[in-house]
């Protein structure tokens, strides 16, 4: 949408647990966020965990209290959980009107330009009328005052965090509310784009009733920063990490040409390299892509440098492709407008593009070749990729008939570049396809994509949960020679493997060396190229045993997929393996044989090593069979306490971490964000406008007291994934319908010898 002068690209993602990599995707490429609360639920146990998600990544952000014209909306009370949940000091902008103080609610008294706005009723949101406080005073003379209370704790919470604010007040003589409407705005603005304050501005609305939502807007162009404002983007060109402008500027050391040897540095490779960035063009991260019906594939990208032009060269620096952009698009909403081009900052669609998927980097360059791509390093620029979570639910996908099994694997393949954190894995026993998924609900939702909108004709079998499996002793070391002739071309390598449980401090303390190892699905890797220095030179006489055709980075992608490809496997159950140390070693002078030695024979002789190893390992130690444990809560009330937390501890095999009032922290239900980074705040000096139906504001208040049966409670608890599904249904069942529940992965544990045998014996079907 559009404001005088400024764009606005509004982007909304589901609140549900099940897509939390719809959340982080989104997050990646956001300038700034508004946080809308349910005025009346207040700060539930999901926001929570987006909130967090949203720290890492630091973006700005403003609350906006939405629903207030519902029985029961507290206004206060959010406030009040917005600092004792969030971590954050809310800067109260803006407090609701209620119609003779408790009657339905009209408007708001903006804090900062000490206004009243009135909305008409049932109107579309356009007919507002203002009124100034001396105005209003006659009519609303409590809420003048609460007005002038709100106006002083808004600027004294400045004055906590901006010095500049400090010197307004006494130029003002002291006079809360003689500071200009424009000198606290930029107040404002300075705290909401500093790294180093939790403030965060709270605004008061009903966007049903179009109550609030353009002073919400105002405030989106008058705080949140513009993409010039924003942090530099963080990028990884080969082994060197820095920043797109830094890159662009030319102070970017280019460690991987500087370690070059002489040899095969040339002298001139260096000046190339920085010649090739000089001609960098566009530089820009595809974040979603989804297929339309009527339009085909859109890719949606975020511009970080230069401008996407129509008909322009990408090159994909992920798949190493180059594709062209033969219409460009600006979304609003399912309605697109299209462009000759997409400039840096803006949000675009891409329509045609075949290979690019979520979390690619797409670049374009002067005098690009579309056969050869990039020179280096410009063909190994990538903007710092979207993590995605591990899935822990999967079902299996079957096509109706032999005629639709190509179909069906065209419509997964596109199903999947439309969300990676669906996976793809065929069951080597069963010859069976499996997706997996975050979810029941993500796994329902692939289901109906993959059936109605796709027209895939197959079917999808029960939800199943994805086990993992360890090993319990160490196997190896084992050394394999692979020699076989593959496509009409023969390979030859050698690799030694070793397999041993993951101890935690290993993941600690060994990952200086990201080239070296990996850690990836609970696993680490360690890769080992003996007698071989990259830093040779006339004055180090140690040779360099590695063939011209292969180079460090690429023996050890190859044998980083050779593992991974052997740990999608356990040796006795099948399940991807998990918390396993391996340890592949390579001896250039007796495992490498010159051209016959390729990038394949690598990673498959490093899968039969690994194989091998483990083999070895479970012939001393059956391995054991770990499931995934949940991060759960619960929000019930008084009532249903008991009873839900008899289910979780005694029927469903949970261990109970807390019981909480609803507006009592649960640091436990954040330990994976960065809750532990922020303070805790003192609630008693939180101002928070009064609720007018009598809605306790301060924890701790007599209000709520245990007698209550409607008093609100928190469950924090971990629960093995299995007992969980499902389990909404239950809840409801046992809190009459008002329980609710969010969980998140929290760790993959081993089963207990009773559970393995029970979820063996259901496997087998017994």
């Amino acid at each position: 949408m559009y404001a005088p002068s400024h764009t606005i690209n509004l982007i909304d993602t589901p609140g549900h647990a099940d897509f939390t990599f719809e959340v982080l995707r989104s997050l990646r490429i956001l300038d700034g966020a508004v946080c809308i609360l349910d005025g009346v639920a207040g700060v539930e146990a999901q926001t929570e965990k987006v909130w967090y998600q949203a720290a890492t990544y630091k973006i700005p952000k403003l609350i906006y209290v939405n629903k207030l014209d519902r029985d029961g909306a507290a206004f206060g009370k959010t406030v009040k959980e917005i600092a004792s949940k969030l971590h954050a000091w809310p800067a109260v902008c803006q407090i609701p009107w209620f119609e003779g103080g408790n009657g339905r609610f009209i408007g708001v008294v903006d804090v900062v330009s000490l206004q009243a706005l009135r909305w008409a009723e049932g109107g579309d949101g356009k007919t507002i009328k203002v009124f100034g406080l001396t105005e209003l005073e006659a009519q609303e003379p409590s809420l003048v005052r609460e007005a002038r209370k709100a106006r002083t704790a808004l600027v004294e919470l400045l004055s906590e965090y901006d010095d500049v604010m400090v010197e307004k007040y006494l130029e003002c003589e002291e006079d809360h509310m003689a500071i200009t409407e424009a000198d606290i705005t930029a107040s404002l603005r300075r705290c909401v784009l500093s790294d180093t304050t939790t403030l965060v501005p709270v605004y008061a609305g009903a966007s049903f009733r179009n109550i609030g939502v353009q002073p919400l807007l105002d405030t989106v162009v008058d705080l949140l920063p513009s993409p010039e404002e924003c942090p530099d983007p963080e990028i990884r060109m080969g082994k060197t990490t820095g920043s797109l402008n830094e890159l662009v500027a030319g102070k970017m050391v280019l460690t991987d040409l500087e370690k070059l040897p002489k040899a095969k540095r040339g002298g001139s490779a260096k000046k190339s390299g920085h010649l090739a960035i000089q001609n960098l063009e566009t530089c820009a991260l595809a974040f979603k892509v989804l297929n339309d019906s009527k339009r085909g594939v859109l890719v949606y990208v975020r511009v970080y440098h230069g401008a996407v032009h129509r008909n322009a060269l990408l090159f994909n620096t992920n798949l190493q492709v180059s594709e062209r952009a033969p219409r460009l698009l600006e979304m609003y909403a399912s309605d697109a407008v299209e462009v000759s081009s997409i400039s840096a900052g803006q949000i675009g669609v891409i329509v045609g593009l075949k290979y690019a998927r979520t979390g690619d980097t797409l670049v374009s360059y002067t005098g690009a070749n579309p056969k050869t791509g990039p020179p280096a390093p410009l063909n190994s620029l990538q903007l710092r990729p979207i993590d995605v979570p591990p899935p822990v639910f999967f079902a299996s996908v079957e096509p109706q008939s032999l005629s639709e099994e190509k179909p069906v694997a065209d419509a997964l393949a596109l199903l999947l570049r439309e969300d990676p954190s669906l996976r793809l894995s065929v069951d080597e026993d069963s010859g069976q396809t499996l997706l997996s998924g975050m979810g029941e609900l993500h796994l329902e939702i692939a289901r109906d994509r993959l059936i109605q909108d796709l027209k895939a004709k197959a079917t999808m079998g029960k939800i199943e949960i994805g086990y993992r499996e360890c090993i319990l002793a160490p196997g190896g070391p084992k050394t394999v020679l692979f020699d076989r002739e593959t496509a009409g071309r023969k390979g030859k390598a050698g690799c030694t493997a070793t397999v041993s449980p993951l101890i935690e401090d290993e993941v600690a303390t060994g990952m200086a060396d990201e080239h070296s190892r990996l850690q990836q699905d609970g696993n680490l890797i360690s890769i080992s190229i003996l007698q071989h220095r990259d830093d040779a030179d006339e004055s180090n006489p140690i040779p360099t045993a590695l063939p011209t055709h292969l180079s460090d980075t690429i023996i050890h992608t190859a044998l980083r997929n050779g593992a991974l490809a052997a740990l999608a496997r356990g040796p006795q159950y099948s399940f991807a393996l998990h918390s396993t140390h391996l340890s592949l070693t390579i001896d250039p002078s007796t495992q490498i044989f010159g051209t016959d030695t390729t990038a394949a024979a690598l990673s498959s002789v490093a899968r039969l090593a690994i194989q091998a190893a483990l083999k070895a390992s479970t012939h001393q130690t059956p391995t054991s069979i770990m499931e995934p444990v949940m991060n759960v809560t619960i929000g019930v009330d008084e009532k249903s306490l008991g009873a839900v937390v008899h289910d979780l501890s005694s029927a469903r095999g949970g261990h109970i971490l807390s019981l909480d009032d609803a507006d009592t922290i649960s640091s436990s239900s954040n330990d994976n964000h960065t809750s532990e980074d922020l303070p805790l705040i003192d609630i008693c000096r939180v101002y928070a406008p009064p609720d007018p139906f009598g809605v306790a504001t301060v924890a701790g208040d007599d209000f709520g007291m245990a007698s209550n049966a409607n008093r609100a409670r928190t469950i924090t608890a971990r629960v093995p994934l299995k007992e969980m599904v499902g389990y909404l249904k239950y809840l409801r069942s046992l809190t009459e319908g008002r329980g609710t529940f969010v969980m998140s992965v929290d760790r993959f544990e081993r089963m207990s010898g009773v559970r393995e045998k029970q979820v063996l014996k259901e496997m087998r079907g017994l």
